[in-house]
């Protein structure tokens, strides 16, 4: 008896919880909009941010309650999404502007020599905490695969010392440019044709030093290209894709061969 009654009192305890959470989760219960629960499983479940809301989720119940009427939010998922979310709001599909992203970095095959020898943990994160990386380059990508790690699709390999993404994975969440400790991952509308693979700002003599493949702002491609696409910001050539049409002139005449062309939409590499 000694041992019966503690567990009946226990047994019994446990039945009035059950009782009470069962009752409560029916007269407490929140009511979810039923076109929300279903624009929620039209959308890919990134929770990226891609869309400008903190998830999926938020993104769905601003849709359903009327707080934005873009259906064209969700760039991982694309227009087969933003059709689906359009059938259930029942208004006309807006096209999505698909966008992709890439490494600005052209430290390729060990180019940029290394300040130090790194003995710490081998994320990019954390090497950055010393003296900006281990690169003599602080603009240059550090290797060590944050993104990489990061990235939903797989899309992100690291190759010569430096990340490079596939394009034909590549769904352009941003997850990956929120990871990069450096910022040099870039975002882009996949039907880019060129990119400069570069991120340091330095003058041209100092930028040599660190790294042979990098901008030395010499203004060869401003110059060449007809459209003004391309100008030297703070030592970079930086690219104005509203005016740019593709022509890859300013790809020819760069001395370092730090501008490259390629094609997203088809899945070609930078």
């Amino acid at each position: 008896m000694d041992i019966l009654v503690p567990v009946l009192l226990l047994v019994v305890i446990a039945i009035i919880c059950a009782v009470l959470l069962t009752v409560s989760s029916v007269f407490f219960a929140v009511k979810e909009d039923e076109r929300a629960i279903a624009i929620r499983e039209a959308l890919p479940g990134a929770n990226c941010g891609a869309c400008g809301y903190s998830g999926c989720d938020s993104y769905a119940k601003a849709l359903a309650n009327g707080e934005t009427d873009k259906t064209n939010l969700c760039i991982p998922g694309g227009d087969a999404v933003a059709k689906c979310v359009a059938t259930l709001l029942g208004v006309e599909a807006e096209d999505v502007v698909e966008q992709v992203a890439y490494v600005a970095c052209n430290g390729k095959c060990g180019r940029v020599e290394k300040k130090y020898d790194y003995q710490g943990v081998k994320t990019c994160a954390s090497a950055n905490l010393f003296f900006g990386g281990d690169k003599s380059c602080t603009s240059a990508c550090l290797g060590y695969g944050d993104c990489m790690r990061a990235c939903p699709q797989d899309a992100i390999y690291v190759e010569d010392y430096v990340a490079r993404i596939d394009p034909r994975k590549c769904v352009g969440c941003g997850i990956c440019v929120r990871e990069c400790p450096n910022g040099i991952i870039r975002l882009i509308n996949d039907t880019s044709r060129v990119v400069v693979e570069c991120s340091n700002h330095e003058k041209g003599v100092i930028t040599r030093k660190s790294c042979p493949n990098g901008c030395i702002g010499c203004m060869k491609c401003e110059k060449t290209c007809k459209f003004g696409a391309i100008k030297v910001i703070d030592n970079l050539a930086t690219i104005d894709y509203s005016l740019c049409t593709g022509c890859a002139e300013c790809v020819s005449v760069c001395p370092v061969h730090c501008i490259h062309e390629g094609n997203f939409i088809c899945g070609a590499h930078f």
